[in-house]
């Protein structure tokens, strides 16, 4: 959980966001390795949300020349970055991930309009299994193959390509988008008992373990990943969704501005 000093910095933080830059802040959530549920005691907080601007701003010929993100550095762990509505709903057309997991955050730290309601009501319309499974298996494949195959590894990497691969099961599955906790993930491997008890001791040792601690293979992991990522290793993203979707994200789009404006009135 987030310690309550911790959760009132960052509203306190994400309210400054909102009278600087002169944005409402629609849905800010916790994001990464804390919302998954397998945090380090030192993990940062990954702040995520997403804004909206006044109506007028969208009616620009330079749209395209705008910054549509809002970064902030580092301070005292608290890690604050923000998508434009306009951003991240063309990011929900190619179910990109990162979005589909902010809008099923289990911590949330402000919400504002009726937005993270309807872009999960438009989930099952919206979002595409097979790209899912290609992002999910581009992920695990890279954490794998860059972190997991030396004499010592980092212990995170492990769930950085676990809980991927445990994503595609569920997709393929239950034919949705994954949760984004990992425990919720777990009993795909119902009947696995050897590989959940290492998973639950690599789970203890993660969160009390240092950020970037080492430490040998385990064999039956790596050997898990390496037969997920073979099964998978044939598999190709159909296209994207249909102007279907495209035009519900639209009508979303245009009705949170005019919730928008309709506030500054």
């Amino acid at each position: 959980m987030i310690p309550a000093e911790i959760r009132k910095e960052i509203r306190a933080r994400l309210a400054a966001v909102e009278k600087s830059e002169n944005v409402r802040i629609l849905l800010a959530v916790e994001s990464g390795s804390r919302a998954w549920g397998f945090a380090s005691p030192n993990s940062d907080y990954d702040v995520r949300f997403i804004y909206a601007r006044e109506p007028d701003w969208y009616l620009s010929i330079d749209l395209e020349d705008k910054r549509d993100v809002i970064e902030y550095p580092i301070v005292d762990d608290i890690d604050l970055n923000g998508w434009d509505i306009r951003k991240a709903l063309r990011l929900f057309l190619r179910s990109n991930p990162a979005f589909v997991e902010w809008v099923q955050s289990p911590i949330q730290y402000m919400t504002s309009s009726g937005f993270a309601q309807a872009a999960r009501e438009l989930l099952p319309s919206v979002y595409s299994c097979e790209r899912g499974i290609y992002h999910y298996r581009s992920m695990a494949k890279t954490n794998y193959r860059g972190y997991l195959r030396a004499d010592l590894v980092p212990l995170k990497k492990y769930f950085y390509a676990l809980r991927p691969l445990l994503a595609v099961r569920w997709i393929e599955t239950h034919h949705s988008a994954p949760p984004i906790e990992f425990q919720r993930l777990l009993p795909l491997l119902h009947g696995q008992e050897a590989l959940l008890a290492d998973i639950d001791n690599l789970l203890e040792r993660k969160q009390q373990s240092a950020e970037r601690e080492l430490a040998p293979q385990v064999p039956r992991l790596n050997d898990f990943i390496e037969g997920e990522l073979a099964r998978l290793e044939a598999f190709f993203a159909a296209p994207a969704k249909s102007d279907d979707a495209t035009a519900k994200l639209n009508e979303l789009f245009r009705a949170t501005l005019t919730e928008v404006a309709l506030g500054k009135q």
